[in-house]
């Protein structure tokens, strides 16, 4: 099963930050922990609003947009 845009977002990443989809539908970094060092408190990059489904897992892609993939849920 192949992911699906969900939102365009356009977002440049930047290394040794985390991207992901907050509660709000929106992308926000938090910097990763890297050798002892801990991460950082989650930051807010774009106001998106996408809404979310139950059942997807919803992520940044290469492209910087949100997509979204079913989740595997129970299997034997």
């Amino acid at each position: 099963m192949a992911a699906q845009k969900v939102a365009k977002a356009g977002v440049k990443k930047e290394k040794g930050y985390l991207y992901f989809v907050d509660k709000n539908g929106d992308v926000s970094r938090a910097k990763m922990a890297r050798g002892g060092k801990k991460g950082g408190k989650p930051e807010k990059v774009t106001k998106v609003g996408a809404k979310k489904e139950k059942g997807y897992l919803y992520f940044v892609d290469k492209q910087g947009d949100i997509s979204r993939a079913k989740m595997a849920r129970g299997r034997k």
